[in-house]
């Protein structure tokens, strides 16, 4: 509704009253949820339309603050300057830029946790297992690219305050962020309290669970690179963040000759048949499936062991049976590698 816009020219309040709560109560639960208050997803959106309609027309600035719900130019430079750190004008001469998806510096979110926080432990596990051009990491801060209605976007986590993270989004559509965020949040398991690492999509982790049984941590990687090189979508201007493609959908490795990558036939096989029938949703990753069905239907992809489905069930946040490494046990943090 805030999206739509229900708040333009309206208060916290009203829109409460429409929902069945007060206005403090909204906010209470917006800044738990989305770590920003109504009015402050309301200015935040407005800005980055704003943004959006000075990259991609040729109306006036003034023309601009107006359509896009601004009493004028000073408050609309205002929201510039605190969301962009620059004027409207200046952002006006970089549309032409690559890297404007994320030239903007994005909508930045505060992620709670519910219980304790051990970032550390978990950026260094991102950090030891990316997808080479789909994710990063640089220090403690997580990147990623996303897909959002078709579209590539991006994502940054990092540490905030003790109990929280700092979610950044450059979205080129925002219609889905309250499941955006959710997804963040489960990279992070803030959710809940077994506190493995969890994962933003769960297809590209089972390729790479898939990859990784069949031939070896080492070759996995390679062959994941040149997977995601030739069939993922590549996405310009992200050089400088470590990112270069979005991941390939199930239904583009369905389909694909994955011969052309070094997969064995048989290999090649497994892998087609777990993204067929991700595609078909015969195997479920929305969390819509039990801990059971899920299992038995990624096991019932010939070539596919019950272990590599424990370990995309536990990244996805069920909780499963776990031994525990030295190294997880001093963390207190449960190993991946499932009984």
């Amino acid at each position: 509704m805030i999206l739509a816009g229900a708040l333009d020219g309206a208060t916290e309040g009203e829109l409460g009253a429409r929902l069945g709560v007060s206005g403090r109560h909204l906010r209470r639960l917006f800044v738990r949820h989305l770590g920003v208050t109504p009015n402050g997803l309301a200015r935040s959106a407005r800005t980055h339309f704003a943004r959006r309609l000075l990259d991609d027309s040729d109306l006036s600035v003034l023309e601009i603050a107006t359509a896009t719900g601004f009493g004028s130019v000073r408050q609309l430079n205002r929201a510039c300057r605190q969301l962009f750190g620059t004027t409207p004008g200046e952002l006006r001469k970089r549309r032409r830029r690559s890297d404007r998806l994320v030239a903007d510096g994005g909508l930045a979110l505060r992620l709670p946790s519910d219980g304790t926080l051990d970032w550390q432990a978990t950026v260094a596990y991102l950090a030891a297992n990316p997808i080479a051009g789909v994710e990063h990491v640089c220090g403690e801060t997580y990147r990623r690219t996303i897909v959002v209605e078709g579209d590539p976007g991006v994502l940054e986590l990092t540490r905030g305050d003790v109990d929280c993270l700092v979610l950044t989004l450059h979205l080129p559509h925002w219609g889905e962020l309250i499941h955006l965020v959710h997804r963040a949040r489960r990279v992070a398991a803030l959710d809940i309290d077994l506190r493995a690492p969890g994962t933003w999509d769960g297809f590209e982790t089972g390729v790479r669970a898939i990859l990784k049984q069949r031939t070896g941590r080492t070759a996995a990687n390679g062959l994941i690179r040149r997977l995601v090189n030739r069939f993922g979508r590549p996405v310009p201007g992200l050089r400088q963040l470590g990112l270069s493609h979005t991941f390939p959908s199930a239904a583009s490795i369905a389909d694909a000759d994955l011969k052309e990558i070094g997969l064995t036939p048989a290999e090649a096989h497994t892998l087609r048949s777990f993204a067929r029938a991700v595609a078909e949703d015969t195997i479920r990753l929305d969390g819509s499936s039990s801990l059971n069905d899920l299992l038995d239907s990624i096991t019932a992809i010939d070539g596919l062991e019950h272990q590599t489905a424990r370990h995309l069930a536990l990244r996805l946040g069920e909780r499963t049976s776990v031994e525990p490494t030295r190294r997880t046990a001093e963390l207190g943090r449960p190993s991946l590698t499932a009984k």
